[in-house]
């Protein structure tokens, strides 16, 4: 039974968006992947799009999929079946074009830490081809939200799990890239960090950008999506348009609805 107001969308996420205008960002069509060929599924059948100037939720506990669905995305790992394209550009076919749209941060913020933060900016710079004017730029708009300071001078081995955490944060976007993917991306963050990368998230799509998280923090994700597609052991089980949702039903008990649909689940 669901709350007045949810709308829970089962099947093949081809919605359209809610102004029928803007652009899909990002397709995922069908996706199964499984680890070996005697595992089970890691995940079945997982559709769901991304379009221009929103934040979607990619919801679901520990092991549900949510890693597995996001490194698929970013072409880190092979899949079975299904197709994913970002801004037009089949991850498969075209990964090279694909990835120079997306920015990706890891669940574990792997970094190069023998470099200073520094050098990893200048990396990254240098592997997307963004221009010294324009990375001086990207720099300081992104020390202004996530205030590195002077360690950005000392090796990345040095930083404190927050502090790399910030780092990959930056260095996924000096590219500017039209999609933004993050996976569990405030765990480790003080509160005034957390506070300044909701708000430049929220601003970062508002220039026409895209984001996706994953994350099994209801709180967090009530405040920052969009929408929400909920993943369990695997599936694909419903989708929330999170907005829609508080608009017509503002005393909507988020955890209540992920805790129910867990319990229908088992």
């Amino acid at each position: 039974m669901q709350q007045q107001g949810v709308e829970n969308r089962q099947g093949d996420g081809s919605q359209e968006p809610l102004d029928g205008e803007r652009k899909e960002i990002l397709s995922v069509k069908g996706l199964y992947k499984k680890y070996s060929r005697k595992a089970d599924w890691a995940v079945t059948d997982v559709s769901f799009s991304c379009y221009e100037g929103e934040i979607v939720g990619l919801l679901g506990h520990n092991g549900a999929g949510k890693s597995t669905t996001l490194k698929c995305i970013e072409g880190m790992i092979p899949f079975e079946k299904g197709s994913i394209a970002i801004d037009g550009h089949d991850v498969q076919k075209e990964a090279d074009k694909a990835k120079a749209n997306m920015g990706f941060v890891t669940d574990n913020h792997a970094t190069f830490i023998k470099m200073t933060g520094l050098q990893y900016i200048s990396f990254m710079a240098d592997v997307y081809g963004v221009s010294t004017e324009q990375r001086v730029s990207y720099l300081k708009e992104l020390e202004e939200v996530f205030q590195l300071g002077k360690p950005i001078e000392n090796l990345i081995s040095s930083y404190s799990h927050g502090m790399r955490q910030k780092i990959c944060m930056m260095g996924s976007l000096i590219h500017h890239p039209k999609l933004w993917i993050l996976d569990e991306p405030m765990t480790g963050l003080d509160p005034r960090t957390m506070h300044a990368v909701a708000t430049f998230m929220h601003s970062y799509v508002a220039e026409g950008n895209t984001i996706l998280f994953s994350s099994h923090a209801l709180n967090t994700v009530s405040k920052l999506c969009d929408r929400v597609v909920l993943i369990r052991k695997g599936k694909q089980v419903s989708e929330l348009d999170v907005k829609r949702i508080y608009a017509e039903t503002p005393d909507f008990d988020f955890e209540e609805y992920f805790l129910r649909n867990e319990e229908q689940e088992e």
